[in-house]
């Protein structure tokens, strides 16, 4: 699904095809999603730049989520620092493992094994999950932007926990 970028954002209702109603809500109705590659490309696209891709992919959707309300950019730095560093992003891998099907599983365990190198201030295990998230969301991004959302909303649940 192509997003419409001409489309008021407001009226998520009019889209073609399938739409997910996660783009409906929070900073979701924000993040542009990118076309989806065919298999074929996507299969020539390493582990380690998805994971380029990905951590990219993720600190635009961790800025965006931030936002609002405003703030001093101070603020904002610190918040998204506090979510796009590692040891957050591993436990956001831990959190999305019971929602994974077996391919996104094995998007993920390449993205561990991608990760090699010793990492500086971590462990290498909480360095190897961090990527794997990375992988997760740089492969979802080109492939299927729709589960990406999905998965995306998990992270913000947890986020923006309900009172």
């Amino acid at each position: 699904m192509a997003f419409p970028y001409d489309q008021d954002p407001a009226d998520l209702d009019n889209l073609d095809g399938d739409s997910n109603s996660l783009l409906k809500e929070g900073c979701l109705s924000n993040f542009l999603l990118w076309k989806s590659v065919s298999p074929e490309q996507l299969q020539q696209v390493s582990p380690a730049a998805l994971a380029y891709l990905g951590d990219a992919v993720f600190e635009l959707y961790i800025r965006s989520f931030y936002l609002t309300p405003p703030k001093r950019i101070q603020t904002y730095h610190h918040q998204v620092v506090a979510q796009v560093r590692a040891e957050s992003q591993a436990q956001h891998l831990r959190s999305l493992l019971p929602y994974l099907t077996p391919a996104e599983l094995a998007v993920t365990k390449r993205g561990r094994n991608a990760a090699n190198g010793k990492p500086k201030r971590i462990d290498l295990e909480t360095y190897q999950q961090a990527t794997s998230l990375e992988t997760l969301i740089g492969y979802l991004y080109l492939s299927d932007p729709q589960r990406l959302a999905y998965l995306l909303s998990l992270i913000e649940s947890e986020l923006n926990p309900s009172p």
